[in-house]
C-alpha cells in the first residue's frame, strides 16, 4: 500500500511539473508572438498595483469594424459571450447576429456577468473600433459580491480586467489580443486558486470566444443562418452609475 501510495505521489508530482513548465506557459500565451506578450498593452493605469494577465491572440479575417460590434454587444442579458454558454449562461445561446440595441455603450456602464445582474463588468475604457476594457471588482468570501474600486478595497478581494485590443492588419484583417492587468488578496491563496482553476478556466473560454468570434466575423465563415436563437429577446442595454473616463 505505501509503495502504491508513493508511486501515486509520483506521477501527480510529474503530472504538475508538467504542467507548471509546459502546459501553462503555452496557455497563457496562447495564439501570441513573443513580441505581443512583450509590448506595452493599454488599461495597466486601471487597476491600481495590477500584473498583466495571459496574453492570448487571434487573428481574424475581417476588418475591426466587423468585430467591434460582437464585442460592444456582449453580457449575459445581451448577446452573451460566445463562449461554452453552458458553462457562463446558463445554456442560453449567444447571438448570431449583431443587435443595435446593444451597440451604444459608454464608460460606467455595468454589463451583467450572472443572471439577476448581482455581479458584473464595468466598462472601464472604451476607445471606439479599438479598444474595450472590462473591469470587474469583487470582494472575495462566502458573499462574492462587488465593490466601488474607487473607495477602499475590502480585506479580501479580486480587482481584474478583461481587455480587447483591435489592431488592423492588411487586406482587411483584424489582430485581436485579449489580456488586462489584476491584483487579489490573500495573495497566497488567490495564486493557487489561479494557478490551478482560475488560469485553465480563462483559456478553455477565451479560445472558444475566439472560435466563435471568427466565426460570427467572417463572411466566408457565416453560412446560411439558423435563425436567430436567442431566448431573451431585445433587452435593452444594462446601465450602471456613471465614472469619469479612465481610457
Amino acid at each position: 500500500m505505501t509503495r502504491h501510495r508513493e508511486g501515486a505521489a509520483g506521477a501527480a508530482l510529474a503530472a504538475l511539473i508538467g504542467y507548471a513548465t509546459l502546459i501553462r506557459p503555452a496557455m497563457l500565451c496562447w495564439g501570441a508572438t513573443d513580441d505581443e506578450q512583450s509590448a506595452c498593452y493599454p488599461g495597466a493605469h486601471i487597476v491600481r498595483g495590477g500584473t498583466r494577465t495571459a496574453t492570448m491572440a487571434v487573428t481574424i479575417d475581417a476588418p475591426p469594424s466587423s468585430v467591434w460590434p460582437w464585442l460592444v454587444q456582449m453580457g449575459f442579458d445581451r448577446a452573451g459571450w460566445y463562449s461554452w454558454d453552458w458553462l457562463d449562461r446558463g445554456g442560453i445561446p449567444s447571438a448570431e447576429r449583431v443587435h443595435e440595441e446593444w451597440q451604444d455603450i459608454a464608460i460606467g456602464d455595468r454589463l451583467a456577468s450572472a443572471s439577476g445582474g448581482s455581479v458584473w463588468f464595468e466598462v472601464a475604457a472604451l476607445e471606439p473600433l479599438r479598444f474595450l476594457a472590462l473591469r470587474a471588482s469583487l470582494e472575495l468570501g462566502p458573499r462574492m459580491r462587488p465593490f466601488d474600486p474607487r473607495g477602499a478595497r475590502p480585506r479580501f478581494y479580486s480587482d481584474s480586467t478583461w481587455c480587447f485590443l483591435l489592431n488592423e492588419l492588411p487586406a482587411g484583417r483584424t489582430r485581436l489580443l485579449v489580456s488586462g492587468y489584476a491584483i487579489s488578496r490573500p495573495r497566497p491563496l488567490t495564486a493557487i486558486v489561479d494557478f490551478v482553476f482560475w488560469e485553465p478556466a480563462h483559456w478553455l473560454m477565451q479560445t472558444r470566444q475566439f472560435a466563435n468570434l471568427k466565426r460570427r466575423a467572417e463572411p466566408s465563415r457565416r453560412g446560411p443562418r439558423r435563425g436567430e436563437r436567442d431566448r431573451i429577446g431585445a433587452a435593452p442595454t444594462v446601465h450602471g452609475t456613471t465614472t469619469e473616463t479612465r481610457a
